[in-house]
């Protein structure tokens, strides 16, 4: 037999604390990606899960029962009092509680989406570009702001000092 097929049907370990082959896909197959800055984008790489590799005991994985089975049984003179207590509220009027199959059963309508509709179009900023580039025009702003507002001082001959300006123009900004 050729040696490069022998154990070739065994599950190889993979690395970093894997215990199977990496199903991870290669940056170039990736399809999400994030801005980095300058108009640019790169694909999202998915970090390792820090437990990766490790069994975990059937208590983490699924919920454990918290009394011993048949408990929540109702008795026979329970039951008839639970019935007769639904048919006293249904010819009330009031609202029935739904079953688990009821509630299994009612289907949601699926949304429908505009025919019209286009994904926003990515700036190709990052998040703290796009956060400087709004405080840049803020800013212009605001010093166009504290012009007016000097303005209209001079003309009812004030002299506001350079904090009472500020406070005026914040007076405004809201």
């Amino acid at each position: 037999m050729d040696p490069d097929l022998v154990g070739g049907a065994q599950v190889r370990k993979g690395g970093e604390g894997r215990k199977y082959a990496e199903r991870r896909k290669s940056p170039e197959e990736r399809k999400r990606v994030k801005q980095v800055g300058g108009g640019k984008t790169e694909p999202v790489v998915q970090k390792t899960r820090k437990d990766a590799g490790q069994e975990r005991a059937r208590s983490q994985r699924e919920q454990q029962p918290e009394r011993e089975r048949g408990s929540a049984a109702l008795s026979p003179k329970e039951q008839q009092r639970k019935r007769y207590l639904e048919r006293k509220a249904a010819e009330r009027g009031e609202p029935q509680a739904k079953s688990a199959d009821e509630l299994l059963r009612v289907k949601k309508p699926e949304k429908k989406v505009d025919p019209n509709y286009t994904p926003r179009k990515s700036t190709g900023l990052s998040r703290q570009e796009r956060i400087a580039r709004d405080r840049k025009g803020e800013r212009a702003l605001k010093d166009i702001m504290r012009g007016q507002e000097r303005e209209k001082a001079s003309k009812k001959g004030e002299k506001p000092s350079k904090g009472e300006i500020t406070k005026r123009v914040q007076a405004r900004w809201k």
